[in-house]
């Protein structure tokens, strides 16, 4: 969506701009999920099924980071890794849900700005 302006060269509308800042938000975020996409591809196998946990430490991992940022994300992650040691009790362990209506998980694992006018928000 753009405007016009007085001197006829049209510019983005505050909604445009604020789609493209949060989804350059989202960069950080994506980088680190495609880190955790490629271990769990690629390195995971390796070890097979030893998390005493569910999900595996590295799906929380990715379901984190997805949900809340890399900060956040990976505070929680660091904090389930420390927890998965051989005399943990294990069991299910989901990730917090996360309460934003700013982004959803896209179809391929990156998380992508969501369009507030198209409602295309969780749901």
């Amino acid at each position: 969506m753009t405007t016009a302006h007085a001197s006829g060269i049209a510019h983005p509308s505050a909604a445009t701009a604020l789609q493209v800042a949060r989804t350059a938000l989202l960069i950080p975020r994506n980088i680190v999920v495609a880190l955790l996409r490629g271990y769990r591809a690629l390195i995971s196998p390796l070890y097979g099924d030893v998390c005493r946990y569910y999900p595996s430490c590295s799906a929380y991992a990715l379901g984190a980071v997805q949900g809340h940022g890399v900060v956040k994300g990976g505070f929680l992650a660091a904090r389930r890794v420390a927890r998965c040691h051989p005399w943990a009790a294990g069991g299910v362990d989901d990730v917090p849900e996360s309460h934003s209506d700013h982004f959803h998980v896209g179809r391929f694992g990156f998380v992508v700005a969501s369009d507030v006018h198209s409602g295309q928000g969780k749901g």
